[in-house]
């Protein structure tokens, strides 16, 4: 912005800080100007009354410093936020993918000049050399080593300490990092305390300073960078292959499996599209990550949108679990196989909570022996097996593979008040039953408490199941909650204990 005679408005971003409004961030303008950051907002009006002041909006900095880290994740996977106005990037073994740390430097700065940013970038061997040459120094690419003449020249400042500590240093003499740098420690530490020596070692590499990135590091990644960005999907499923093929091999040697994958795609723009994928169980055959995500891709639909293509895709092992080598053509295991795959697809398009699985509970109460997971959290058994074994050993009956989800009453005639019923009426309709099997008597396991007789239908009394079917062929399980063995007629005529009541509680076929 021009003022008239061709001199540029200062642009600043005001906030507050405690009872006073300040200046937050200037421009190169305001700066030219006199004016930095923490100045009086009253104090720069009086000095410069055309000042175009932004007020500070914290959260929405916030979220472009986090879309502005999740972009830089193209350069290395240790990426760190150092707010409000910061970033961290650890570029070990990661700088020789663009011809070395020159050349990174020059590709990130002119991403960051092309979206319209002002930046500074340093690299040194340490975080506090880089932070503190990128801030207060002279930006560059630095060698190890040379953190020392880096620093020295700088403010204490420059040593992230905090501003009373500053200000104290100054009231001595102390202003530069290289006033301090050689002074004895003990005096140091016993007047300023331990943080002051911690800082400078730090920043010296005499103590390490971990960089704890904003999102963990997958175990395994591969990654392809285009000179032509693509867009089609058949391309970026072509690029999921090639990349599952070098992620197999690494999950091969070391006995692994993948159980959650994500593709990140980079889009010129610095865009990020992030899509995951799970597996039922340990994954590796890269054809079969291909169809993973080609799902995904179908089902994402428009909400992939390319723009003008992606530049860089990136495949992590998210979850990676042991997978032994299985024996295959005999028994079953190709079957399994297609069982998993299926139920990779479906999540895949449907959603992982929409595609579940049974899975057997160690209890004998039909409510809570099983329960829904999702299929993919679970293994190929599930227990299930047992339960049936176990069934089986002992002879009983089979249950109903889906129940109602509560047992609801019916209105049901005995011959005998133990046995079963001879015809029943649910939900309006009267069923006349041709045949019956039973009963299956569940009663509380010994630990719990007595059944509460007088507790509302089916409460946890005592059950007798059945198996009946009616004469139109359908076949129901019912069950009798309470027993007559545990009530007399005189209860329950004067209303003290509830009789047995029937109900229905699943259907067969």
């Amino acid at each position: 912005m021009n003022m008239g005679k061709g001199e540029e408005i200062p642009l600043i971003v005001a906030g507050r800080r405690g009872n006073a409004d300040v200046l937050i961030a200037i421009d190169e303008a305001a700066e030219r100007l006199g004016l930095s950051p923490g100045l009086a907002l009253a104090q720069a009006r009086a000095m410069h009354p055309s000042l175009d002041v932004v007020p500070e909006d914290a959260s929405a900095d916030a979220e472009l410093l986090e879309s502005i880290a999740d972009w830089c994740l193209r350069y290395t996977p240790l990426v760190a936020c150092d707010a409000p106005d910061g970033l961290l990037l650890d570029i070990s073994g990661c700088a020789h993918l663009y011809g070395g740390e020159r050349q990174l430097v020059a590709d990130l700065g002119r991403r960051l000049a092309d979206a319209g940013f002002a930046y500074r970038i340093a690299i040194a061997g340490t975080i506090g050399a880089a932070w503190a040459a990128a801030r207060d120094g002279r930006p560059d690419t630095y060698a190890n080593g040379e953190e020392r003449n880096i620093l020295c020249p700088l403010p204490l400042a420059a040593l992230r300490l905090p501003p009373p500590m500053v200000a104290s240093l100054a009231r001595v003499g102390l202003k530069c990092i290289g006033d301090i740098i050689d002074l004895p420690r003990s005096p140091l530490t016993a007047r300023f305390g331990a943080g002051l020596l911690r800082q400078l070692d730090r920043a010296l590499g005499r103590e390490h300073e971990p960089l704890t990135p904003r999102l963990p590091v997958a175990p395994y990644v591969a990654e392809k960078r285009f000179h032509d960005p693509i867009a089609r999907e058949e391309d970026v499923l072509g690029t999921v292959e090639m990349l599952a093929v070098q992620l197999a091999a690494a999950l091969e040697r070391r006995g692994d499996g993948a159980r959650r994958i994500e593709l990140t795609l980079f889009r010129t723009d610095g865009a990020l599209r992030r899509i995951t994928a799970g597996t039922a169980r340990p994954l590796r055959d890269p054809a079969d990550m291909r169809a993973l995500f080609a799902e995904r891709l179908n089902a994402l639909a428009d909400e992939l949108d390319p723009g003008f293509g992606f530049d860089m895709a990136r495949l992590s092992v998210l979850t990676a679990e042991s997978a032994p080598p299985e024996q295959i053509g005999i028994g079953a295991a190709e079957d399994i196989g297609d069982m998993v795959r299926l139920i990779d697809r479906l999540s895949a398009r449907l959603g992982t909570q929409r595609v579940r699985r049974a899975v057997a509970q160690d209890s004998h109460s039909p409510e809570v022996a099983s329960v829904s997971l999702p299929a993919q959290m679970t293994g190929t058994d599930d227990g299930w097996a047992a339960f049936h074994r176990y069934r089986a050993e002992v002879e009983l009956a089979p249950r109903p593979l889906r129940l109602l989800a509560r047992p609801e009453p019916i209105e049901a005639v005995a011959e005998v008040p133990d046995g079963p019923p001879l015809r029943f009426k649910w939900r309006r309709a009267l069923h006349d039953i041709v045949a019956a099997e039973g009963p299956e008597r569940i009663e509380g396991v010994w630990w719990q408490e007595e059944p509460d007789l007088n507790a509302a239908p089916p409460g946890n009394r005592a059950r007798d199941y059945f198996r009946v079917e009616d004469k139109s062929g359908h076949r129901f399980w019912l069950f009798r909650a309470g027993l007559y063995r545990d009530l007399t007629r005189a209860d329950v005529a004067q209303g003290a204990v509830a009789a047995p009541a029937w109900f229905v509680h699943g259907m067969f076929g």
